[in-house]
């Protein structure tokens, strides 16, 4: 597999100092990693119709989206005071298809489905996730800030410092679709175009309008992936006490997201507090010029008009 990795074509991203090396394969740009993991996944992966996949581009509110669906999940066996999540960081309390494969696997031994998280397109899934018909989460969010999350996140990892890490170059790359699981667009349209064919199956959640309105998503999503909420837990409270155990501000402050480690793949690791950076809405704002703005306002008309999702 290796092997046939150093054929496909590759790109260095030079404003991270060639720290980082992208390949591209079925149309998509993914670290060797990742692309290790999605290529043994379509070849090992076998869905169950009862399975939810959690499916998301990087830095779109993955992190929360995986904190709220095993709160929500756990709640009967955990309350705020005893999750899991308090000592533990969500992706490991909800396993990466492309990173966790022979866990997954494991679980399955055992007949134990809990829900799966993958960054994966739509059209590069394992072929038994879009037979089996199993429930589809999708979380999107504003590119402007997808952009500006990934550029620190991407900087911080290979650990270099804003003025290192030409901050034009980062949106050039991104406006070219040259970034992990790029292009971003590409990556919505696929799970856009599937869920007009079968919406039935599939639930898209907006970051933005989940911050906005935390309650109403969290039911509407309780009940899609099967756990409803009863009048009773509403009327207790439960769902207020999710919603605040999973906040950006909670989590980010518990010691094992401000100190520990997280194994992102073969040969990299990520420090937990990378996944808690700012969580801010319109923090783009600090970053583009105004042809920045028209360029890239251009682009979301161009690719993702036709849908009526709102990304600007």
């Amino acid at each position: 597999m290796e092997e046939a990795i150093e054929t496909l074509p590759q790109h260095t991203c030079s404003w991270l100092k060639n720290r980082f090396t992208l390949y591209k394969h079925e149309d998509v740009w993914n670290s060797k990693d990742f692309l290790e993991g999605k290529l043994l996944a379509q070849q090992r992966f076998k869905a169950d119709p009862s399975d939810i996949f959690l499916c998301s581009f990087p830095k779109t509110g993955t992190t929360w989206l995986k904190a709220l669906v095993f709160a929500i999940i756990t709640r009967e066996k955990f309350n705020e005071s005893t999750s899991p999540l308090l000592n533990t960081l969500p992706h490991d309390c909800i396993l990466f298809l492309e990173k966790d494969l022979e866990k997954i696997e494991e679980n399955r031994k055992n007949s134990f489905f809990p829900p799966i998280n993958t960054h994966i397109h739509y059209h590069s899934l394992p072929k038994s996730i879009i037979t089996s018909n199993c429930k589809i989460v999708y979380i999107y969010r504003n590119m402007k800030d997808v952009l500006v999350s990934y550029y620190h996140f991407a900087r911080q990892i290979v650990k270099l410092q804003i003025e290192d890490a030409p901050f034009e170059e980062a949106f050039d790359e991104f406006c070219k679709g040259i970034l992990n699981f790029g292009p971003y667009w590409d990556h919505i349209l696929g799970y856009w175009k599937a869920s007009l064919e079968k919406p039935e199956i599939f639930l898209f959640m907006k970051y933005e309008d989940m911050k906005k309105y935390p309650t109403t998503n969290v039911k509407k999503l309780a009940e899609f992936i099967g756990h409803p909420f009863t009048i009773e837990e509403e009327k207790a409270g439960v769902i207020e006490n999710i919603i605040k155990l999973c906040s950006f501000e909670n989590l980010s402050n518990l010691e094992v997201n401000k100190s520990g480690n997280h194994q992102a793949g073969k040969t990299q690791v990520i420090e937990n507090r990378l996944f808690f950076r700012k969580a801010e809405d319109e923090e783009w704002k600090n970053y583009f010029t105004e042809e920045m703005i028209e360029k890239i306002d251009k682009l979301i008309d161009e690719k993702l008009g036709a849908t009526g999702l709102v990304l600007k």
